[in-house]
């Protein structure tokens, strides 16, 4: 027998969960996934085969990916469930980024430079870096310098003394199992030098061949320098001078990089960031 008062369903009103508002998942909404605690701004909505997704940036440009479940979100402190946006719904304007896809920070001043440094094998690498995450850079207060050959490196980890409240972070190039330049990391790494490196010969490759405009980067011979023998795979004029700005200027954002690039130079900036106080 059924309840006229409650109809097919037979739990008491009071029983059934409040409904939620449905709110659309515009980009810069800022909500707290309900399971994790995760808190960030709305990037994009994907429609996938399980279902549609959003992805969230928090406040260190993290990104997570979420299922849009009902009750999912906190939006203020209340429960909502989110929805895509209609597609009638003007499109928000995207926040500025840096090169390194960072949220822009408008008006920033330059931090007093911190005590930890990054190091760079030359003045190649220490441009690609400036040119991607200089602006990353000036806002935390690194400082970016080089070494003009890993050789040097075990002599300036000494003269640096790094500690707790001075870091040291290296970007070493061809660092790869048995190489020379393994063996010199694994002499200085310890717990206030972090040494990390990329599996390339030089730092051009780490540049996409597609954002220079080529189809691969040449294979050089043994013996042979390297960038000079790119240049002549590549039919370009025998000035490495020009062939680097050539490459440089192709360069305008992360995305021009390389993954094993990206995340060991994300890496190093975490490690001379983590407290400690400036120096001038």
């Amino acid at each position: 027998m059924r309840s006229r008062h409650y109809g097919p369903d037979l739990t008491p009103p009071w029983k059934k969960p409040a409904p939620v508002p449905e709110v659309p998942a515009e980009t810069d909404l800022v909500v707290e996934e309900v399971s994790t605690g995760f808190c960030g701004a709305v990037v994009r909505c994907e429609k996938t085969a399980q279902g549609p997704t959003v992805t969230l940036e928090d406040r260190f440009g993290k990104h997570r990916v979420f299922p849009m479940e009902p009750r999912g979100f906190l939006l203020e402190g209340r429960a909502v469930t989110l929805v895509r946006p209609s597609a009638a719904s003007p499109a928000p304007h995207p926040p500025a980024r840096t090169a390194s896809g960072s949220i822009a920070v408008p008006g920033a001043r330059a931090r007093v430079a911190r005590a930890g440094r990054i190091y760079v094998e030359g003045r190649h690498d220490a441009e690609l870096v400036e040119r991607v995450w200089g602006d990353d850079l000036r806002i935390e207060g690194v400082v970016v310098e080089y070494l003009e050959g890993v050789d040097e490196l075990p002599a300036i980890v000494k003269a640096f003394d790094p500690g707790p409240d001075a870091r040291l972070g290296v970007l070493v190039d061809h660092l790869v199992p048995g190489s020379k330049e393994s063996r010199i990391a694994a002499e200085v790494t310890g717990s206030d030098v972090l040494v990390v490196g990329h599996p390339y010969i030089d730092i051009w490759e780490a540049v996409k061949p597609a954002s220079v405009g080529i189809a691969g980067w040449p294979s050089v011979p043994r013996g042979q320098d390297w960038k000079t023998g790119v240049c002549r795979g590549l039919g370009w004029p025998e000035n490495t001078g020009a062939a680097w700005q050539r490459i440089l200027g192709s360069v305008r954002s992360y995305k021009d990089l390389e993954p094993e690039l990206l995340g060991r130079v994300e890496e190093l900036i975490d490690h001379v960031t983590v407290g400690g106080p400036e120096r001038v």
